[in-house]
């Protein structure tokens, strides 16, 4: 079906594919914060049309992992001090508040089964660990990159595994949004954390959960803000 302006729409495949190239590329860092996206270039690169790549880019502006400014054009997202601080608020308004919500249902004998996917997503981190120790820091050798960014996927399932602990429909969907910021925040933390490093963390948590709750959560959040922000 045409559009307003009498253009066929793009094939909802072709956006898709383009927006998730690029996307894959904003996470892996090899469109660093700020680089522009050109519409011409990344037509030819993929060849697909101009109407499909604006499309494309328009979904990574809804995830923000970019941004469109007058007379500037999309750019990849900077993600600045004061959009970290801003997410992580966002972040610790739902996750503690999930956290204090299952907390309340649990007590300090949290069920095996709802901490299960986040020791779940914490083990297949271990495991990546492992299959490539000497990536374990997240260097540039061959694979760390991939390992990166699967890195990126089983953080953002851990803490969604948190927050779905409190079956609370509404907070469960407001965390989900973040999708994608969740996935650009891991990328910057990577100079402060090695693979390693981050399991030990996370398990931290995992163990704090049932005595300490809210407390672990706003805790294990504000010690990354600090990293970012150089505090």
């Amino acid at each position: 079906m045409p559009d307003a302006g009498g253009r066929p729409e793009p094939s909802p495949t072709a956006v898709e594919r383009v927006a998730a190239s690029v996307r894959t590329d904003i996470l892996r860092g090899a469109l660093a914060p700020g680089t522009p996206l050109r519409e011409e270039s990344a037509a030819a690169e993929y060849g697909v049309s101009r109407h499909t790549v604006r499309a494309a880019f328009q979904r990574l502006v809804a995830e923000r992992l970019a941004v469109a400014e007058p007379y500037r054009g999309v750019r990849v997202t900077t993600f600045d001090r004061d959009e970290i601080i801003a997410l992580q608020q966002l972040r610790a308004a739902l996750e503690v508040e999930a956290v204090r919500i299952a907390g309340e249902r649990f007590g300090e004998a949290w069920p095996d089964a709802a901490l299960a996917p986040a020791h779940a997503a914490v083990e297949r981190m271990a495991a990546l660990a492992a299959r490539h120790p000497e990536d374990a820091d997240g260097a540039d050798a061959e694979g760390a990159d991939a390992d990166w960014l699967e890195v990126e996927r089983l953080h953002a399932e851990f803490h969604r595994a948190l927050v779905a602990a409190s079956e609370s429909p509404r907070i469960i969907d407001a965390h989900a949004a973040l999708g994608s910021e969740l996935l650009l925040f891991v990328l910057h933390i990577r100079p402060h954390y090695s693979v390693d490093g981050l399991v030990a963390e996370h398990r931290a948590l995992l163990a704090a959960l049932p005595e300490r709750g809210p407390d672990a959560v706003r805790e294990h959040l504000a010690h990354s803000t600090s990293l970012l922000v150089g505090r």
